[in-house]
C-alpha cells in the first residue's frame, strides 16, 4: 500500500484527530465541536482561506497552488448518526446514543491529512477547495451547501469524495462510471375509513383491508410497468393500525422507500404511486392521503472523472486492487446533489473486516487513512499539475 512518504510521516496524527472525532460525535448540522476542530488543524496547516457556517457547521477552505488553474472539490462528511455505541474502544463515543458508524470521521481525518500535505508542498497549479460537509445522515447538507454557494463562490470545477467500505479488502478501492448508487424517496400513506365493530365488518369502512390492498397493488408497480432490465425497488418498512382484536380502527399509516437510478423510472413510480393509492381508496369506500417525497438523487460518477480517479488510485493502491466495475448499489448519499452540479467521482475505500456501516459495533480502520489521504493529494497534484 505504497502511500505518500510525509503523509506516511504524520499518519500516527491523524489517527489522533480521527479518535478525537470518534469520541466527540455530533449528528446533522450541529457538528459544532467537529468543525471547530477541522478549522483549527486548518490554521495550524497555513490553508489560505477558511469559510465557516455554510449550511450552518460546514467549511469550505482554500489552498492556492502555484500558478493559475483550475479549482478541485475534495469533499469529506462530519456527521455522526443516532446509535449507541458498542464498540468497547479506549476511544468510544463520550455521548450516548450518538456515534461515528459510517466512517465520516475517518473522511475528515483524510481531507484533513491531504490539506496537510498539500498545504506544506502546494505541487499543483490553481487551487483545492477542501469541503468539509455536515448532515450526509438524511440532512442533505451537501444540497444545502450547494444551494448556499459552495461551489459556486468558490469556481469548483470538479468534485470527488471516498466513503470507506466494510468488508471490502484494506486500502483498495472500488467505483464505476455512471450510476453509482440510487435516488432516494420515501412514502407516507394515510388511510382514512370509518371504525366500528369487529362484529360487524359491514357497518364500518375497514382502513385495515385498504391498506393491505394498497400495499398489495403497489408491488405490481415493479412487476407489471417497468420493463425488466430497468433497476427499481420499492419495500413497504411500516403498516400502523388498530388498537384492539375486535375494533376496526379509523385510520392505517403505509410508509415506503423507492429506491431507483432512471429520472424517467422514478416519475412512472409517483404518478403510478398516485394512481393505485387513489384507486384503490375509492374501491374500498375510504379516503388515502399520499406524500410522496423526493430524497437525494442518484449519485451519477463523470466516466472521464472515473478514469482519472482510477488511474490515481492504481499509483496508490495497486492495479490488482482497484475496482472500476462494481456493482451499482441501492443505497444513497447525497454527494450526488454535488455531482449533479459538477462532473466527479465518488469511489470507495476498502477498510477491511469489520461491521457494517450503521452497526452500532463499527468503527474506521485508521490504518487505510493515510491511503485515503494519499489518494487525495495525488489526485490534486496529477490534474493540476505544474
Amino acid at each position: 500500500m505504497p502511500v505518500v512518504n510525509r503523509i506516511a510521516e504524520f499518519s500516527e496524527d491523524m489517527k489522533t484527530w480521527r479518535r478525537w472525532m470518534h469520541q466527540h460525535p455530533e449528528l446533522q448540522f450541529e457538528c459544532h465541536e467537529t468543525a471547530a476542530f477541522v478549522v483549527e488543524r486548518l490554521r495550524e496547516f497555513g490553508v489560505d482561506e477558511i469559510h465557516e457556517g455554510i449550511a450552518t457547521t460546514g467549511v469550505v477552505a482554500i489552498i492556492n497552488g502555484q500558478g493559475d488553474g483550475p479549482t478541485i472539490g475534495l469533499r469529506a462528511d462530519m456527521d455522526a448518526l443516532p446509535i449507541l455505541e458498542t464498540t468497547g474502544a479506549e476511544y468510544a463515543s463520550l455521548t450516548d446514543g450518538k456515534m461515528h458508524a459510517c466512517g465520516h470521521d475517518g473522511h475528515t481525518t483524510m481531507l484533513l491529512g491531504a490539506a496537510r500535505y498539500l498545504a506544506e508542498t502546494r505541487r499543483f497549479k490553481g487551487r483545492v477547495a477542501l469541503i468539509f460537509q455536515p448532515a450526509e445522515e438524511g440532512g442533505a447538507g451537501a444540497k444545502v451547501m450547494v444551494d448556499e454557494g459552495a461551489l459556486d463562490n468558490f469556481d469548483i470545477g470538479a468534485v470527488y469524495a471516498l466513503h470507506c467500505k466494510p468488508g471490502s479488502p484494506p486500502g483498495g478501492f472500488l467505483t464505476t462510471p455512471g450510476p453509482m448508487m440510487a435516488a432516494v424517496d420515501t412514502v407516507v400513506i394515510n388511510v382514512k375509513g370509518q371504525g366500528g365493530h369487529g362484529a360487524m365488518p359491514h357497518l364500518a369502512r375497514d382502513p385495515v383491508v385498504a391498506a393491505v390492498a394498497i400495499v398489495q397493488a403497489i408491488q405490481t408497480i415493479s412487476s407489471r410497468n417497468m420493463l425488466a432490465q430497468d433497476e427499481l425497488a420499492i419495500s413497504v418498512t411500516q403498516i400502523h393500525t388498530g388498537t384492539a382484536d375486535n375494533v376496526i380502527p379509523e385510520t392505517a399509516f403505509i410508509n415506503a422507500t423507492i429506491r431507483t437510478f432512471d429520472k424517467k423510472v422514478q416519475a412512472l413510480v409517483q404518478r403510478r404511486m398516485a394512481e393505485i393509492v387513489e384507486g384503490t381508496a375509492a374501491a374500498y369506500g375510504v379516503t388515502a392521503e399520499l406524500d410522496y417525497v423526493v430524497g437525494y438523487p442518484a449519485t451519477v460518477n463523470d466516466a472521464d472523472h472515473v478514469q482519472t480517479a482510477s488511474q490515481v488510485a492504481r499509483e496508490i493502491a495497486g492495479d490488482a486492487n482497484v475496482h472500476t466495475d462494481m456493482l451499482r448499489e441501492m443505497g444513497a448519499e447525497d454527494f450526488s446533489y454535488m455531482l449533479e452540479q459538477r462532473p466527479g467521482a465518488y469511489l470507495y475505500l476498502g477498510q477491511g473486516d469489520s461491521a457494517d456501516w450503521h452497526h452500532p459495533a463499527f468503527d474506521f480502520n485508521d490504518d487505510v487513512a493515510p491511503v485515503g489521504a494519499s489518494f487525495f493529494a495525488r489526485l490534486v497534484e496529477t490534474t493540476q499539475p505544474l
